[in-house]
């Protein structure tokens, strides 16, 4: 723990120092005025981001308007990412004066080498500007993920699946993961999401936890718009982490519980079969498959684990049924007891990563900064005759865009 602490200070006091270092340098040919009032915004704005950032579970952030929270947020991700690809240039450059003075030191017997760059300035000063350069480019890049978080992306996956019951084939299943109300400033581009939902006229609705960010009332305002969520074979739910309200300070234990009791209620209101560790039996031309639902539970250190797969299997394998479907909102489930102590369970969905909010997904290529937490963060994966989707959520959290990775509706055909 003492060691990942020690690198990332390491790792931020550095980039604030080579970021300090490509600023004076930026503004070196400005007016001693100019330069000296940049210099204090750029400090203040430095302090404000990691004040925002250590005081982050004392600020309520729920009683900002949103607009202004969003800026907020947006500044301050774009503003540490910029730092930290100013680091990774400014690395580079340190590594390459270590070759050069090397190279100097034994090849050249102490002579000095000139190194020029482009456009015969100093290699130096280019790499602090093409530095400054991309870190700015970063923070523009995450204003312009803004735009894009109620972008919704359709993603049609077929599954041909062995077990499968002969009625079951072709059964159309939608997944919604991570809806986070409580960060929806825009009710008119929500509803057009949940339309993309209804136009698909699934057989099935299945959501994968995190309705809320931390309070039950946050879904006030758009408790119509989800309730208009229908399906023949009905509308399932789990819970996520950020359900249970773990994450704000409550004046009584009292309090908090009333909060995930009014959420349980709240779903019920809307129509949906919330899961708490149990499963359903769902029936189609006289055939079954069971759907099995449980609360939160995470390898990693950090989350909750109330999930109780025990719990939800209970007299499930006296009913012999063949195929079975796991809501389980956190990914690293699959992994850590899913695959190797319940192998009849065919397919898994979760959510939980929102794939980081950014990254690349390029046909042949795919980057976020979630696979470095995650192993299994966005999309299909498999192990033999399992399968785990992991939907890259419907909403956002934290950063109020989406860069890379689109806000999702799922759309599973079973074969």
């Amino acid at each position: 723990m003492w060691t990942r602490l020690i690198i990332i200070l390491g790792v931020i006091g550095l980039s604030e120092f080579y970021s300090y270092i490509v600023i004076r340098s930026a503004l070196r040919s400005l007016p001693a005025s100019w330069r000296t009032a940049l210099t204090v915004l750029y400090i203040v704005l430095t302090c404000l981001t990691w004040l925002g950032i250590v005081l982050f579970r004392q600020v309520n952030w729920a009683a900002l308007p949103h607009m202004l929270r969003n800026i907020y947020i947006t500044f301050t991700l774009g503003f540490i990412a910029g730092k930290l690809l100013i680091l990774v240039f400014m690395l580079l450059d340190e590594g390459r004066r270590l070759v050069a003075w090397v190279t100097q030191l034994f090849y050249t017997g102490g002579t000095a080498v000139t190194a020029v760059g482009y456009s015969g300035i100093p290699r130096s000063v280019f790499i602090s500007r093409l530095a400054l350069l991309a870190g700015g480019a970063i923070v523009t890049a995450f204003i312009y993920g803004t735009v894009n978080r109620y972008t919704y992306r359709v993603r049609r996956i077929r599954l041909r699946l062995a077990a499968l019951p002969e009625a079951f084939r072709g059964l159309k299943i939608v997944q919604l993961s991570d809806i986070h109300t409580g960060s929806f400033d825009n009710p008119a581009a929500v509803m057009k999401g949940i339309q993309k939902v209804l136009d698909e006229k699934p057989d099935l609705i299945l959501f994968t936890g995190d309705l809320v960010n931390n309070k039950t009332d946050e879904v006030e305002g758009y408790r119509e718009m989800f309730a208009a969520l229908s399906a023949p074979m009905g509308v399932y739910s789990v819970l996520g982490n950020h359900d249970y309200g773990d994450y704000v300070s409550w004046d009584t234990p009292a309090e908090k519980r009333h909060n995930l009791e009014r959420l349980m209620e709240v779903q019920q209101e809307m129509g949906w079969r919330l899961l708490m560790n149990e499963h359903v039996l769902l029936e189609r031309g006289g055939q079954q498959i069971a759907l099995i639902g449980i609360e939160n539970w995470s390898a990693r250190a950090g989350f909750p684990k109330y999930g109780n797969m025990r719990k939800a299997y209970e007299g499930l394998p006296e009913k012999n049924i063949p195929f079975k479907i796991l809501l389980s909102h956190d990914p690293s489930h699959w992994d850590a007891e899913v695959r190797p102590q319940y192998p009849d369970i065919q397919l898994t969905l979760s959510g939980h990563t929102h794939g980081m909010q950014f990254g690349v997904e390029i046909p042949g290529f795919r980057w976020s900064p979630a696979q470095y937490v995650y192993k299994e963060w966005a999309g299909l994966y498999h192990e033999g005759a399992q399968y785990l989707y992991v939907n890259r959520g419907f909403g956002f959290l934290g950063y109020p865009g989406r860069l890379g990775i689109m806000p999702e509706i799922t759309v599973i055909e079973l074969e």
